[in-house]
């Protein structure tokens, strides 16, 4: 696989796009409550718990693995907890076959990192 000879995975170039967006967007990278988390961050009384992934040939596994780790996560039953998967353009229709009302019902927001790393929340 050509992608695996490089330094950093695209999960890495997803994440650290995903951070930069956080960051402007007001939120403080915190160190996880869960050691297998990808990123959490909190902004006020807020919190977010995030899972990412990169682009790979098994796009509708990996949302599918990525959801579950997500369900997993979901210790608290808080209103300011969100939950976040954060996906490459390639993966976004493999990650919306989870309909928008049950990614709402359950605190999931999805966002789209593009090829060029812009940050797009997908709209629920």
């Amino acid at each position: 696989m050509s992608g695996m000879s490089r330094h950093e995975s695209d999960e890495d170039r997803v994440l650290d796009a995903f951070r930069r967006w956080l960051i402007a967007e007001g939120w403080t990278p915190t160190t996880p409550t869960d050691q297998w988390t990808d990123i959490e961050a909190v902004r006020g009384d807020e919190r977010l718990i995030g899972e990412a992934k990169g682009r790979t040939t098994e796009r509708g596994i990996d949302a599918d693995i990525a959801y579950g780790q997500l369900l997993r996560r979901m210790t608290d039953q808080s209103p300011t907890i969100r939950y976040a998967l954060i996906v490459p353009t390639s993966a976004v229709k493999a990650a919306e076959r989870v309909p928008s009302a049950v990614r709402h019902l359950l605190r999931i927001d999805l966002y789209e990192v593009t090829d060029d790393n812009r940050v797009l929340p997908r709209p629920a």
